[in-house]
């Protein structure tokens, strides 16, 4: 197992409820893994804590048999993230950011891996205009770029199709495709069912903190009584009542 989280959870200091709660989860090395649920699931609180940008209440988790408490510089080292939000420097190029993001992981032939990349991503054309200048599409792949660009073991996915076009959504499955074949674990979140369905060789399906089925989407759909696909599985257990909060 390259995740292995046991009896994780966290509290923040005003909330009332736990946003992770006692969660235990093992992750295969090659896995597609999608971490599915509603808004305020704690998904991305999950995720937060195994980037090491929030401390866990209790609990603890190994990542490639680097042991959180103690070897989250080894952890940094071997993980990357690319988050829903653009972490890009709007003024600079799409080549600047990737080289600036590239020398801080210390990147081998970074000028070469970089024009590689962008090529791949249909952006190399657009290597020298400033991301202001892009679509949401268009920063959405030199995002996924910057998190990929060191080679990560595992690299963990905040929504990284949402709110692009189908041709750039078809580009960045197809890509991170390629990545997992080559080795790269990858953690995935999403609110697009059908898409993590084709896309996820294993999802958890989480609420209020905690686990509630787990399994491969062609398992977790035979399970479920009239279920034809993921989203008849989702809202079999999370229910359909919205889930707004402020």
């Amino acid at each position: 197992m390259i995740i292995r989280i046991n009896k994780l959870s966290k509290k923040y200091k005003s909330a009332e409820e736990y946003s992770v709660n006692e969660l235990t989860l093992d992750i295969k090395q090659g896995d597609i893994y999608g971490l599915l649920g509603p808004n305020g699931a704690g998904k991305t609180t999950l995720i937060s804590m195994l980037c090491g940008l929030l401390k866990p209440t209790s609990g603890d988790f190994t990542i490639n048999g680097f042991y959180n408490l103690t070897d989250a510089k080894e952890i940094r080292k071997i993980i990357g993230v690319v988050p829903q939000e653009y972490a890009l420097y709007p003024s600079l190029s799409a080549k600047e950011n990737l080289m600036y993001f590239g020398n801080m992981y210390g990147v081998d032939n970074l000028k070469l891996k970089v024009n590689q990349n962008l090529d791949r991503l249909g952006l190399l054309k657009y290597a020298n205009k400033p991301i202001e200048t892009f679509s949401g599409g268009m920063k959405r792949r030199v995002n996924l770029i910057a998190g990929l660009l060191h080679q990560p073991k595992v690299l963990f996915l905040d929504e990284p199709t949402v709110g692009v076009d189908l041709q750039s959504k078809n580009v960045i499955i197809d890509y991170l495709k390629e990545c997992n074949k080559n080795g790269t674990t990858l953690i995935y979140t999403s609110h697009h069912l059908i898409e993590a369905q084709e896309f996820c060789t294993q999802v958890a399906i989480m609420d209020c903190g905690r686990i509630l089925t787990k399994g491969s989407p062609s398992q977790l759909i035979s399970e479920t009584t009239h279920a034809r696909n993921l989203e008849d599985v989702f809202l079999s257990l999370v229910g359909k009542e919205l889930r707004d909060y402020a």
